[in-house]
Order: C-alpha cells, then sequence, then structure tokens
C-alpha cells in the first residue's frame, strides 16, 4: 500500500532515509576507527535493529528493559555491544543487567563501590560519568547536564580517587541537538579537568555520550573527526559516541485524519493524534514540528490550529497555513516523527496509540504493529 493508505495515525518510518543516516554514520566510524551505539531512548524499532546493525556497534541503554531489549534485539543476535547508563540502578535489576551488558556506567561513587563486586564476578567494563561543568545549551537548562546542581555526572571536585583505579574508562553526556564546535568547547574542558585520569594505563575508553546532530546537514563532520582522533591520538583510548536523533533524523511520519472543524476566532483542525499523547516533545520543548505542504500561520491562504480529541484544552500542536482550503476526512503528514515519539508516547484520555509502519526505499508501505483496547487496559489494574 502506499502512505495515503495506512490506518490513521500511524507512525512511519522511512528506511531509505534511515539507510542514509546510517550511512553518514558508518562513514564517521570507519575513518576514525570509534564506535557508534544506538541510544535506544530516542529511538526503539526493534523491527530496523538488523539493519541497523550493519553499521554501527551496537546499542546503549538507560536501564534494565532498554538493556534487554538491546542485547536481545542486537547485542545477542549480531555479536554487538550492550551499555547502559542510569543515574541509579536498583539492586534487585542489577544482576541481570551485569549478565547482559558489556560496559555500565554509574553516575556516582557510591552507586560504583555498591555495584562493583557484581561488576567484576561478571567481567564487566565499568564507567563513571563525569560532568565538565562546560554549559553550551544556553538558557535550555532542562536538557543541561551541567547546570548549576545538576545529579548528573561526577564533578572533578567529587571525583573518587581512590576508585579510580577500578575504571574502565570515563563518560559525558552534555549535547542536545548540537553542533561539533559545540563538543570541541566541550572536550576542552574535560581534558583540562579530567584529562589526568584518562591518562591512566586502565583507562581504555571514553564515551562522548549523545546529542549530537551528525546527520543533519549543517553538522560538521570534519570537526567531529578531528576531536575523536585528537582523543584517540593523545590518550590511546577507545572513542564511543552514542547518537539517538542522528539515527532517524528526519527518518520517519505521523499520519493523521482530520475529524472535525472548529470556529472560534479560528479554525481548529481537529485530529485523530495528539500532541500531548503521541509527540509529547510539542509541549515539553516546545517544539514546531514539521508539516508536509503547510507554511506558517499567514504564510499561505488558509491557516488553522491544529489540535486534537483529547480533552487537555492546551492539547494545540500549532498554527499552519496551507494553499487549499483543510476538510473533515483529509489526511496530514507530520514529519520527523520517528525520534522521541514512539519512545514517549502514552495512552491519556484512552487515546489509541498510532499504528506503526515502515516506508520501503520503493515507496510501499507496510504496517508491523498496530494496537488496540488491551494495550490500554494492560497498562493499568
Amino acid at each position: 500500500m502506499n502512505i495515503h493508505e495506512l490506518p490513521t495515525p500511524c507512525y512511519v518510518i522511512d528506511e531509505k532515509k534511515l539507510k542514509e543516516n546510517l550511512e553518514i554514520l558508518a562513514g564517521v566510524r570507519d575513518r576514525t576507527e570509534c564506535r557508534i551505539l544506538l541510544a535506544q531512548k530516542a529511538f526503539s524499532c526493534f523491527y530496523e535493529y538488523p539493519r541497523i546493525a550493519d553499521y554501527l556497534d551496537g546499542t546503549t541503554a538507560s536501564g534494565l528493559y532498554e538493556a534487554r531489549l538491546g542485547y536481545e534485539e542486537m547485542g545477542e543476535p549480531f555479536g554487538l555491544e550492550t551499555h547502559v547508563f542510569a543515574p541509579a540502578f536498583k539492586a534487585a535489576e542489577f544482576e541481570e543487567i551485569a549478565g547482559i551488558c558489556d560496559h555500565v556506567i554509574f553516575n556516582s561513587a557510591a552507586q560504583l563501590e555498591k555495584f562493583l563486586p557484581i561488576c567484576r564476578k561478571n567481567g564487566v567494563g565499568v564507567g563513571l560519568r563525569i560532568n565538565p561543568e562546560c554549559s553550551t545549551q544556553g538558557d535550555h537548562a532542562i536538557y543541561d547536564p551541567c547546570a548549576p546542581g545538576s545529579r548528573l555526572g561526577v564533578t572533578l571536585e567529587n571525583f573518587p580517587e581512590h576508585l579510580a583505579g577500578e575504571l574502565s574508562g570515563l563518560h559525558f553526556h552534555t549535547l542536545c541537538e548540537q553542533n561539533s564546535d559545540d563538543l570541541e568547547t566541550t572536550l576542552a574542558a574535560v581534558e583540562e579537568k579530567f584529562g589526568k585520569y584518562l591518562e591512566l594505563p586502565n583507562i581504555e575508553w571514553l564515551n562522548m555520550g549523545g546529542g549530537h546532530h551528525i546527520t543533519r546537514p549543517d553538522y560538521d563532520i570534519a570537526r567531529l573527526e578531528r576531536c575523536i582522533l585528537h582523543i584517540k591520538e593523545t590518550y590511546g583510548v577507545q572513542v564511543y559516541l552514542e547518537p539517538g536523533e542522528a539515527i532517524a533524523l528526519n527518518a520517519g511520519y505521523l499520519v493523521t485524519e482530520v475529524m472535525d472543524i472548529v470556529k472560534n476566532g479560528i479554525s481548529t483542525l481537529v485530529l485523530d493524534a495528539s500532541a500531548a499523547c503521541h509527540m509529547p516533545d510539542v509541549l515539553e520543548m516546545p517544539y514546531r514540528p514539521p508539516l508536509k505542504d503547510s507554511g506558517k500561520p499567514g504564510e499561505k491562504a488558509y491557516t488553522y490550529r491544529l489540535s486534537s480529541c483529547t480533552c487537555l484544552a492546551g492539547d494545540v500542536i500549532g498554527d499552519y497555513s496551507f494553499d487549499h482550503e483543510i476538510h473533515v476526512g483529509d489526511k496530514l503528514y507530520f514529519q520527523d516523527m520517528a525520534i522521541y515519539s514512539m519512545v514517549k508516547n502514552n495512552t491519556f484520555n484512552g487515546m489509541a496509540l498510532p499504528a506503526i509502519a515502515v516506508m520501503e526505499e520503493d515507496g510501499n508501505c507496510k504496517v508491523i504493529r498496530e494496537f488496540g483496547y488491551e494495550d490500554f487496559k494492560g497498562r493499568l489494574a
């Protein structure tokens, strides 16, 4: 079927664009001999893991469930790596985590000391997240792990000297949708504050985290590669990157149907897709998702407010304009909907979860998962 025949609402993964992104990432990996991991917090559609496994080195996780998914769907079947970081690990889960992960990264000295014996027993690589106290995100404190008072990462003042010999690597993650100039700035702070630890004979790797928008058209890949090679040549360590968005950037759509049109000072399209339920970043960041064949308010002949059929008054996606009048039954196509959509959606108000489809490289679409009442009920008791 083609994309216009899909049920709505429906996420659609564009496999041609996904492949293009993966080829860019594989080029960085091949030229620098770094290792690149899929950060599953942004994109966890494991249907595509066999494709991703052809280009990357494994997955990174934020806890047990993501670690299991990465291990079961990419790590074990393809012999690739499984990494995990969490601000804190539950004792009841840690034996399982240590049994399936190659590297476990801790957020504090206390957590490292608590679980170190289990890591030793399982032969797991042990890392510590550091905080270089170098903010590069302006006023976006909600996404800034280096903001004052941040709970994420150990500052130089609090670095556990007595545990330095137990580490196999260091990890930092300070970027969000940023270019490599911000990485370069951050690396200077990392070297200034933590360079002496990178020189320890037991340190085998440095993980530069995620937030690298490598597949964005204006991204400075040459600068990124210089940063990677500098670290490898200066300290003799392996370098890891763990992008999430870059892997599926602009590689997905959300198809929705116009259910009604309400007029009250502005014409509002009531959709069967929801910002609150199906693209939460619209309300959390906030974020105005691109919409196919649309413009800014007033730019084109017909301007509408796009909203949903939930009861939340603020469940508004934004104001968009079109060259032609919109009618009930029309379908709209939001773009860049592969990332932070399927992994963050919810069933507030009893809203149905969107189906998931893939668009193959020839344009043919097929539904790979549909959800129903039992998926809603199964989350409740």
